[in-house]
C-alpha cells in the first residue's frame, strides 16, 4: 500500500436488494485500514473502467474492513456495471484512503437524516455513529419498494431501529413521506442530511430552503448529475497562470476537454461536478458554477470552480494551473 492508494481484497460480496450489491473490502496485506469518519467515501478504481466514489456504510469504529454498496445504474458509463458484472470475492482492487465532504455537525442539538434509495449508504454510517455517541436523531428512508430497499435486516436489528421510518413509493399513501410537512418548521440546532437521486435531493433541499432552514444546517452529497450544454452557451478563454498560455473553450466543450485537447491534463473522476477531484482555484474572472459539489457560499466567493462542468460569465478565467 502507498500513501496515496490502498490495495484491498473483496472479502465478501452480497446482494442487498434488487439491483444493489455490497462489497466488503479488507486490506490485501491484512493490516488495519485507515480510520474514517461518518460520511466518508473512497475512490474505487473499477477494473477496466473509470474511478468512482462510493460511500462507506459500515460502523466507523471498525478498522478491519470497509463496506460499500453499489446500485446498478441503467445509464452506467462503466462503473456500476463493472462492479456488478466483473468484481468477485477474492479480487484485488485499488482504492483511495477515505475522504469526507459530508461530515456530521457534531455540535448540532439533533439530526434529521433523509435517504433516497442508494443514498442510504453514507446516512447508515451516520446513524451508527450518532447511536454510538447517544446523539438525538431520526432517519427517513425512501425507496421504490421493499424489494429495492438495501440493509433492511441490518437496520431492523440495530439499536437505532426505532428511529428509522421506511417509506415505499408503491406502498399505501399514508406511509409515504410528506417532505414539505416534515421540513415545515426548522428548529435551532437541528441539522438536515440528505443523499439520494437528484430529484429526491432537489425536493428535500427546495422544501427546506422554502421553509427557511439556514444553509449552515443543510448537509448533502450528490452521487451524479446531468452535464449537458445549455442554450446560450458561448466560447470563452482560460489562461494558465503558470505560463500565461491562453486556451479557447468552445461552446460545445468543457474546460477540461478544451485543456486536454491543448495538451493540458486536469485530474478528473466523475466529470459531473459532484466529486471535487478537478477543483481548481480561480485567480481572476467570474465562473459560472454548474456543479453540485461546492456550497452556495463557496460558489458565491468565486475563487474556485469545477472545470469538468462549470463555465465562465466573464470573457476570460485565469486559473491556478
Amino acid at each position: 500500500m502507498s500513501a496515496a492508494t490502498l490495495s484491498v481484497r473483496v472479502a465478501r460480496r452480497r446482494v442487498e436488494a434488487e439491483g444493489i450489491c455490497s462489497f466488503e473490502l479488507v486490506a490485501a496485506d491484512g493490516a488495519p485500514l485507515p480510520a474514517f469518519a461518518a460520511g466518508s467515501h473512497v475512490d474505487v478504481q473499477v477494473p477496466g473502467g473509470p474511478t468512482r466514489q462510493y460511500s462507506l456504510c459500515n460502523d466507523p469504529t471498525e478498522t478491519h474492513r470497509y463496506l460499500i454498496a453499489v446500485l446498478r445504474d441503467a445509464a452506467s458509463r462503466g462503473g456500476s456495471a463493472a462492479m456488478h458484472d466483473v468484481v468477485r470475492e477474492g479480487d484485488l482492487l485499488t482504492i483511495s484512503a477515505p475522504r469526507n465532504h459530508f461530515a456530521l455537525a457534531h455540535e448540532a442539538a439533533s439530526h434529521l437524516l433523509l435517504a433516497g434509495g442508494i443514498g442510504i449508504t453514507p446516512l447508515l454510517c451516520m446513524a451508527e455513529r450518532l447511536a454510538n455517541v447517544g446523539a438525538a436523531f431520526e432517519m427517513h428512508y425512501c425507496t421504490r419498494s421493499r424489494e429495492r430497499t438495501a440493509f433492511v435486516e441490518r437496520i431492523a436489528g440495530a439499536s437505532f431501529a426505532p428511529r428509522v421510518q421506511h417509506h415505499y413509493d408503491d406502498g399505501p399513501a399514508a406511509q409515504k413521506l410528506d417532505i414539505p410537512a416534515l421540513l415545515a418548521a426548522p428548529q435551532p440546532g437541528r441539522h438536515l442530511y440528505v443523499c439520494g437521486p437528484k430529484g429526491f435531493m432537489d425536493a428535500v433541499l427546495g422544501s427546506a430552503r422554502a421553509a427557511g432552514w439556514p444553509e449552515a444546517q443543510l448537509h448533502y452529497e450528490f452521487f451524479s448529475a446531468e452535464v449537458a450544454p445549455q442554450a446560450g452557451d458561448g466560447s470563452f478563454e482560460v489562461q494558465l497562470a503558470s505560463s500565461g498560455r491562453i486556451v479557447v473553450v468552445p461552446a460545445d466543450r468543457s474546460v477540461v476537454q478544451a485543456l486536454a485537447e491543448s495538451g493540458v491534463t486536469v485530474a478528473t473522476s466523475c466529470e459531473q461536478g459532484v466529486c471535487g477531484t478537478c477543483l481548481t482555484r480561480v485567480i481572476d474572472g467570474v465562473p459560472e458554477h454548474r456543479d453540485l459539489y461546492l456550497t452556495p457560499e463557496e460558489q458565491a466567493a468565486g475563487d474556485q470552480f469545477l472545470p469538468c462542468c462549470s463555465r465562465a460569465k466573464s470573457a476570460r478565467l485565469v486559473l491556478d494551473l
